[in-house]
């Protein structure tokens, strides 16, 4: 994985393209990007295509991501989605549509996903500080300025 600054350290935000590589895990990868660059704010969209992969969709009434294997090579069609602090935890709360072989697509809150053979991330910081708070009606960590 390579990292590129877009913009200057002076510009009230920073810009990077993360550009993954076949075999890189997308979300892990991302955390560790977050951590790296101590970034407690920032939105990320992506193309790119994945070997496999594991979304999920959240069950409200059971306080649960469902999870949906993906194990087949995909298109990352579209994928959107931000980083932020959980306390001291950066958390990547990260949206996908991926797109199969047949035209089919499938989609969801991304948990994993293994790249093949890039994944090209725009990654840009908020001014702002954005973070996580527990929300007892749904359960989830939800975002608070």
């Amino acid at each position: 994985m390579r990292v590129h600054p877009l913009a200057d350290s002076s510009s009230a935000e920073r810009t990077f393209a993360v550009v993954f590589r076949d075999g890189d895990e997308a979300v892990a990868g991302l955390e560790k990007v977050a951590a790296e660059r101590r970034l407690s704010a920032a939105r990320l969209t992506a193309i790119g295509a994945f070997r496999r992969a594991t979304v999920a969709f959240f069950d409200l009434e059971t306080k649960e991501y469902l999870p949906i294997e993906v194990d087949e090579q995909v298109e990352v069609l579209s994928l959107v989605g931000n980083v932020s602090l959980a306390g001291d935890e950066h958390k990547v709360h990260v949206h996908v549509v991926l797109g199969r072989r047949d035209g089919s697509t499938v989609g969801g809150h991304l948990l994993s996903a293994v790249v093949r053979p890039t994944l090209e991330v725009m990654l840009v910081e908020s001014p702002g500080h954005l973070r996580r708070h527990p929300d007892e009606a749904t359960g989830l960590p939800l975002l608070e300025g």
